[in-house]
């Protein structure tokens, strides 16, 4: 991960999009503290792949749920009165 100052950040996007466009993250940091970690908004194929599963596994466990025997309707008229 490359860091760079809040002032390159402000003075020369264009470079932190290069550092960006590469696909790795850049950390943002102002007088030595660290504020921000950049990210790509394109991942790499590995982060696809993990954001895949990851969605997955979620809806695998709410669907091994237990169906609610409350209607979606009927949530609805209660929450009208």
């Amino acid at each position: 991960m490359k860091t760079i100052t809040l002032r390159t950040l402000v003075r020369e996007p264009l470079k932190v999009k290069r550092m960006t466009r590469t696909g790795n993250p850049v950390q943002v940091t102002d007088n030595g503290e660290p504020l921000w970690i950049l990210h790509p908004a394109k991942g790499t194929d590995t982060d696809e792949a993990e954001r895949r599963r990851a969605i997955d596994e979620v809806l695998d466990e709410v669907l091994r749920e237990k169906p609610s025997k409350i209607s979606a309707a009927k949530l609805l008229e209660e929450s009208r009165r």
